[in-house]
């Protein structure tokens, strides 16, 4: 796992395609905004394991 120290306004970017900015800081939430391509999904990862789990079931 990479670690870094990101400040408001600053972004990661992820193989050239995706872009994680973070858009505040306040008290012990943190808003993130992820740009990438439409073939790219993005989800929460409670999202992403409801979504494995279901196609796992059938």
């Amino acid at each position: 796992m990479l670690v870094l120290t990101r400040k408001g306004g600053q972004e990661i970017v992820i193989d050239g395609r995706v872009r994680v900015t973070i858009l505040a800081v306040g008290g012990d939430r943190v808003r993130v905004g992820i740009t990438a391509p439409p073939e790219i999904r993005v989800d929460r990862a409670e999202v992403h394991e409801r979504l494995v789990e279901s196609a796992e079931s059938r």
